[in-house]
């Protein structure tokens, strides 16, 4: 079951990918995945789509979503997994943190105008997908596509990430929320990628025993944003927890994104895969 090519975390337009969720689909048959789930952020919207082209092509699917946490004083990502999109509960908390973005996003594009940068929010919108989701992503692209910086990594290094000038605070759904949504959908809820996290190894181990507690299932050992020592370390965690492990490349699209769709390391053969779990 380990060597499975499972991709269990990617995104579309309808939240920040650059490719339909149709053409998410396509590209993982063509990669040899054999298992995908679609985990816009806080969207339900492309489900239908990806899951009527997988059962066209014969690609086994599972919908999905990842859900922004604020924990500590930080922004953190829950996936869910075999959710149901008609589960009114979790419609409606996604609703609830999609209803903050608009402002978050005209406060990003005046940050960066008060460092020249004029114009963001505007450029931004450009790359929108869908209308409800205008994500840091996209004022990403417009600020390479006008030459502020090489590649969409530099902008978030630079001038979207935390103590940059154009990153915003922003309040997004409690981690029990989070759980509790993907669960009462009856999904399994995943940490993403813990890899990107600034905790100490303290921060960390709260994290995973809170997200435990409140009846979190896996942890995303090998992911796009995971290199070998951090795949290893969250297998440890994996294990020290009780926690199923994942396999995802975090895809956003071909310019975007570190690995391909179905490109993430094989999982450590003794850690009990998320997939066994998904009807």
């Amino acid at each position: 079951m380990n060597a499975l090519n499972a991709d269990l975390h990617c995104h579309s337009t309808d939240s920040d990918g650059t490719l339909s969720p149709a053409e998410v689909v396509r590209r993982a048959h063509a990669n040899g995945v054999d298992l995908l789930a679609l985990t816009d952020h806080d969207e339900l919207l492309g489900i239908a789509d990806a899951a009527a082209e997988a059962a066209d092509i014969g690609l086994r699917f599972v919908p999905g979503v990842e859900i922004s946490v604020s924990w500590l004083d930080q922004t953190l990502h829950i996936v869910g997994l075999g959710v149901d999109p008609a589960n009114q509960a979790l419609i409606s908390g996604l609703a609830q943190v999609r209803g903050g973005r608009d402002g978050r996003a005209m406060r990003i594009g005046d940050e960066l105008a008060r460092i020249g940068i004029h114009g963001a929010f505007e450029g931004a919108l450009r790359y929108v997908g869908n209308p409800a989701l205008v994500t840091r992503a996209h004022f990403a692209r417009y600020l390479v596509e006008i030459g502020v910086a090489k590649n969409v990594h530099d902008v978030f290094l630079h001038y979207l990430a935390r103590g940059k000038p154009g990153y915003v605070e922003h309040v997004w759904a409690t981690l029990e929320d989070a759980v509790g949504w993907i669960k009462g959908a009856g999904g399994l809820a995943v940490v993403a990628h813990p890899g990107r996290y600034r905790l100490s190894c303290a921060e960390m181990n709260m994290l995973f025993e809170q997200f435990r507690d409140l009846g979190g299932e896996a942890v995303e050992v090998s992911c796009g944003a995971h290199d070998g020592g951090q795949l290893l370390a969250f297998a440890r965690m994996a294990r020290k927890y009780g926690l199923l492990a994942s396999r995802a490349s975090d895809f956003h699209g071909p310019e975007d994104s570190p690995i391909d769709l179905g490109r993430a390391s094989p999982l450590p053969p003794d850690l009990t895969p998320v997939w066994t779990r998904l009807a």
